[in-house]
């Protein structure tokens, strides 16, 4: 199980660090060069807005859902345990790609850094770790 949730976590993870490494190289080479959006007053809250909610409150939000739904069980399957953690991922790891958009056109330094640290964050805090799957086993006592 540990393994199939690494796998998914570099699937998604895999292709913002490739658009990072391509987005960087074409700018440092001046290739190309999106620059500011027209409307960047707008745009550039809104993705750092996104960002804080994909990183911190849409995976706290899903883990209370989930939380609540099974308080009354007396154990959890692991087939539920899994859809839960790959669902933790998919909400979690869309930073990065929020924060590749910011980083393509170029939003202030405010909004580009919140949104790179969000995506830092949510890489670092949601890696399925054995150690984390193994204390959120025993919390929602998985069969």
């Amino acid at each position: 199980m540990n393994n199939e949730l690494t796998r998914t976590y570099f699937k998604i993870l895999l292709p913002s660090i490739i658009g990072f490494i391509i987005t960087g190289s074409l700018k440092v080479f001046d290739i190309i060069n999106f620059g500011p959006l027209r409307y960047i007053d707008i745009f550039a809250p809104a993705v750092f807005v996104l960002s804080v909610i994909s990183a911190i409150a849409m995976p706290i939000f899903s883990r209370t859902i989930f939380a609540d739904k099974m308080r009354n069980e007396k154990a959890v399957s692991l087939e539920d345990f899994v859809i839960f953690e790959r669902r933790i991922l998919y909400i979690s790891l869309i930073t990065p790609y929020l924060a590749l958009i910011a980083f393509l056109f170029d939003f202030p330094k405010f909004h580009l850094a919140g949104s790179f640290l969000m995506a830092i964050y949510a890489g670092y805090y949601y890696y399925p770790s054995k150690r984390r799957i193994t204390f959120d086993k025993k919390i929602f006592r998985v069969k």
